[in-house]
Protein backbone atom coordinates (compact mmCIF):
# COMPACT_ATOMS: atom_id res chain seq x y z
CA UNK A 1 0.00 0.00 0.00
CA UNK A 2 1.22 3.92 -1.18
CA UNK A 3 1.06 5.86 1.97
CA UNK A 4 -0.79 9.30 1.17
CA UNK A 5 -0.32 12.18 3.26
CA UNK A 6 -3.58 13.73 4.31
CA UNK A 7 -3.80 17.45 4.26
CA UNK A 8 -6.62 18.47 6.65
CA UNK A 9 -9.17 20.53 5.12
CA UNK A 10 -11.63 22.60 5.88
CA UNK A 11 -15.33 20.90 7.00
CA UNK A 12 -17.97 21.63 4.13
CA UNK A 13 -21.42 21.61 5.79
CA UNK A 14 -24.15 21.55 2.94
CA UNK A 15 -27.77 23.10 3.96
CA UNK A 16 -30.21 21.25 1.97
CA UNK A 17 -34.07 22.69 2.22
CA UNK A 18 -36.85 24.43 1.03
CA UNK A 19 -35.93 27.26 -1.86
CA UNK A 20 -39.63 28.55 -1.97
CA UNK A 21 -43.42 27.34 -0.34
CA UNK A 22 -44.19 28.45 3.06
CA UNK A 23 -41.36 29.35 5.17
CA UNK A 24 -42.26 30.35 8.82
CA UNK A 25 -40.13 32.52 10.54
CA UNK A 26 -38.97 29.79 13.08
CA UNK A 27 -38.34 28.14 10.34
CA UNK A 28 -36.13 30.89 8.47
CA UNK A 29 -34.68 31.57 12.03
CA UNK A 30 -33.60 28.13 12.77
CA UNK A 31 -31.60 28.25 9.23
CA UNK A 32 -29.71 31.27 10.19
CA UNK A 33 -29.14 29.66 13.25
CA UNK A 34 -27.39 26.82 11.60
CA UNK A 35 -25.58 29.13 9.25
CA UNK A 36 -23.92 31.03 12.44
CA UNK A 37 -23.11 27.20 14.02
CA UNK A 38 -21.31 26.45 10.70
CA UNK A 39 -19.40 29.60 11.30
CA UNK A 40 -18.79 28.78 14.94
CA UNK A 41 -17.14 25.98 14.03
CA UNK A 42 -15.12 26.90 10.85
CA UNK A 43 -16.79 25.12 8.68
CA UNK A 44 -17.77 25.94 4.76
CA UNK A 45 -21.13 26.40 4.04
CA UNK A 46 -22.20 24.90 1.06
CA UNK A 47 -25.64 25.24 -0.63
CA UNK A 48 -27.45 24.96 -4.39
CA UNK A 49 -26.91 28.93 -4.25
CA UNK A 50 -31.03 28.94 -4.41
CA UNK A 51 -33.84 31.02 -2.12
CA UNK A 52 -35.56 30.08 0.93
CA UNK A 53 -34.04 27.97 4.07
CA UNK A 54 -30.53 27.94 2.23
CA UNK A 55 -30.05 31.38 1.66
CA UNK A 56 -31.09 32.02 5.58
CA UNK A 57 -28.62 29.54 6.26
CA UNK A 58 -25.66 31.37 3.42
CA UNK A 59 -26.84 35.17 4.51
CA UNK A 60 -26.07 34.39 8.56
CA UNK A 61 -22.97 32.37 7.74
CA UNK A 62 -21.50 34.85 5.40
CA UNK A 63 -22.26 37.63 8.09
CA UNK A 64 -20.74 35.23 10.80
CA UNK A 65 -17.59 35.28 9.06
CA UNK A 66 -17.70 31.30 7.34
CA UNK A 67 -16.46 30.78 3.88
CA UNK A 68 -20.20 30.06 1.70
CA UNK A 69 -20.01 28.67 -1.41
CA UNK A 70 -22.74 28.01 -4.11
CA UNK A 71 -23.12 24.89 -6.64
CA UNK A 72 -25.48 27.02 -9.05
CA UNK A 73 -27.29 24.79 -12.27
CA UNK A 74 -26.76 27.62 -14.45
CA UNK A 75 -24.21 28.04 -17.10
CA UNK A 76 -23.54 31.83 -15.76
CA UNK A 77 -24.38 34.41 -13.15
CA UNK A 78 -26.62 36.45 -15.24
CA UNK A 79 -28.70 32.72 -16.24
CA UNK A 80 -28.53 32.33 -12.53
CA UNK A 81 -30.59 35.45 -11.61
CA UNK A 82 -32.68 35.88 -14.53
CA UNK A 83 -33.61 32.23 -15.60
CA UNK A 84 -33.44 30.48 -12.09
CA UNK A 85 -34.09 33.78 -9.78
CA UNK A 86 -31.66 32.95 -7.26
CA UNK A 87 -29.44 34.74 -4.56
CA UNK A 88 -25.37 35.32 -5.29
CA UNK A 89 -24.70 38.35 -3.10
CA UNK A 90 -24.42 35.95 0.15
CA UNK A 91 -21.44 33.57 -1.40
CA UNK A 92 -18.12 34.05 -1.64
CA UNK A 93 -17.70 31.75 -5.05
CA UNK A 94 -20.50 30.75 -7.05
CA UNK A 95 -19.56 27.31 -9.00
CA UNK A 96 -21.47 26.98 -12.88
CA UNK A 97 -22.12 23.82 -13.42
CA UNK A 98 -24.84 24.18 -16.70
CA UNK A 99 -26.52 21.02 -15.48
CA UNK A 100 -30.19 22.14 -14.45
CA UNK A 101 -31.70 21.92 -11.03
CA UNK A 102 -31.53 17.71 -11.06
CA UNK A 103 -28.38 17.67 -12.15
CA UNK A 104 -26.79 20.45 -9.66
CA UNK A 105 -27.85 18.25 -6.93
CA UNK A 106 -25.06 15.69 -7.46
CA UNK A 107 -22.35 17.67 -7.40
CA UNK A 108 -23.45 19.78 -4.80
CA UNK A 109 -24.02 16.86 -2.43
CA UNK A 110 -20.70 15.23 -3.42
CA UNK A 111 -18.77 18.14 -2.64
CA UNK A 112 -20.15 17.88 1.05
CA UNK A 113 -18.34 16.05 4.15
CA UNK A 114 -22.11 16.69 5.77
CA UNK A 115 -25.42 17.14 4.83
CA UNK A 116 -27.83 18.92 6.93
CA UNK A 117 -31.62 18.85 5.56
CA UNK A 118 -34.08 21.54 6.82
CA UNK A 119 -37.13 21.75 5.89
CA UNK A 120 -37.72 20.84 2.39
CA UNK A 121 -39.77 19.80 -0.41
CA UNK A 122 -38.60 17.55 -3.75
CA UNK A 123 -35.56 18.54 -4.41
CA UNK A 124 -34.35 17.97 -0.58
CA UNK A 125 -35.77 15.01 -1.01
CA UNK A 126 -33.61 14.20 -4.24
CA UNK A 127 -30.83 15.55 -2.86
CA UNK A 128 -31.73 13.50 0.51
CA UNK A 129 -31.77 10.26 -1.62
CA UNK A 130 -28.26 10.98 -3.48
CA UNK A 131 -26.44 11.42 -0.15
CA UNK A 132 -28.07 8.34 1.63
CA UNK A 133 -27.33 6.09 -1.42
CA UNK A 134 -23.60 7.24 -1.33
CA UNK A 135 -23.12 7.33 2.20
CA UNK A 136 -23.04 10.25 3.69
CA UNK A 137 -23.32 11.70 7.58
CA UNK A 138 -26.56 13.41 7.04
CA UNK A 139 -28.11 15.83 9.87
CA UNK A 140 -31.26 16.29 10.28
CA UNK A 141 -33.03 19.86 11.85
CA UNK A 142 -35.91 18.43 13.27
CA UNK A 143 -39.09 20.67 13.36
CA UNK A 144 -38.37 22.96 10.15
CA UNK A 145 -41.54 21.01 8.54
CA UNK A 146 -41.15 19.29 5.20
CA UNK A 147 -39.27 16.68 4.47
CA UNK A 148 -36.95 17.21 7.25
CA UNK A 149 -39.84 16.27 9.29
CA UNK A 150 -40.37 12.97 7.78
CA UNK A 151 -36.90 11.76 7.34
CA UNK A 152 -36.96 9.06 9.89
CA UNK A 153 -40.30 7.55 8.09
CA UNK A 154 -39.00 7.03 4.95
CA UNK A 155 -35.40 5.55 5.91
CA UNK A 156 -37.26 2.91 7.21
CA UNK A 157 -39.41 2.88 4.07
CA UNK A 158 -36.16 2.41 1.98
CA UNK A 159 -35.04 -0.48 4.14
CA UNK A 160 -31.32 -0.05 2.55
CA UNK A 161 -28.06 -0.16 4.16
CA UNK A 162 -26.02 2.25 3.06
CA UNK A 163 -22.61 3.46 4.80
CA UNK A 164 -24.75 6.64 6.03
CA UNK A 165 -24.89 7.74 9.39
CA UNK A 166 -27.84 10.34 10.57
CA UNK A 167 -28.29 12.77 13.28
CA UNK A 168 -31.33 14.28 14.21
CA UNK A 169 -32.29 17.32 16.30
CA UNK A 170 -33.96 20.52 17.05
CA UNK A 171 -31.47 22.30 18.03
CA UNK A 172 -28.82 23.87 15.61
CA UNK A 173 -25.89 24.02 17.83
CA UNK A 174 -26.50 20.45 18.82
CA UNK A 175 -27.08 18.92 15.88
CA UNK A 176 -23.99 20.36 13.77
CA UNK A 177 -21.67 19.36 17.56
CA UNK A 178 -23.20 15.72 16.95
CA UNK A 179 -22.40 15.54 13.47
CA UNK A 180 -18.45 17.11 13.47
CA UNK A 181 -17.94 14.46 15.96
CA UNK A 182 -18.91 11.56 13.68
CA UNK A 183 -17.16 13.71 10.23
CA UNK A 184 -13.85 13.78 12.78
CA UNK A 185 -13.89 9.62 13.88
CA UNK A 186 -14.80 9.05 10.37
CA UNK A 187 -11.70 11.52 9.27
CA UNK A 188 -9.28 9.28 11.66
CA UNK A 189 -10.66 6.03 9.84
CA UNK A 190 -10.13 7.49 6.60
CA UNK A 191 -6.56 8.34 7.94
CA UNK A 192 -5.82 4.67 9.04
CA UNK A 193 -6.97 2.85 6.24
CA UNK A 194 -5.05 5.52 3.90
CA UNK A 195 -1.68 6.03 5.98
CA UNK A 196 -0.26 3.02 7.16
CA UNK A 197 1.89 3.08 10.58
CA UNK A 198 5.33 3.51 9.70
CA UNK A 199 7.16 0.63 10.19
CA UNK A 200 9.24 -0.69 13.18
Amino acid sequence: MVAIELKRMRTKIGVMGSAGGRLGEETLAKAAALGVEIARHNCVLLTGACPGLPQAAAIAAQDAGALTIGISPALSLVEHVERYNSPYEEYDCIIYTGSGLMGREVATIRSCDIVAIVGGRSGTLGEFAIAFDEGKLIAVLEGTGGIADHIETIVGMIDKETNTEMVYSADPRVLLEEALVLHERRIAEHRAYLVPPPDG
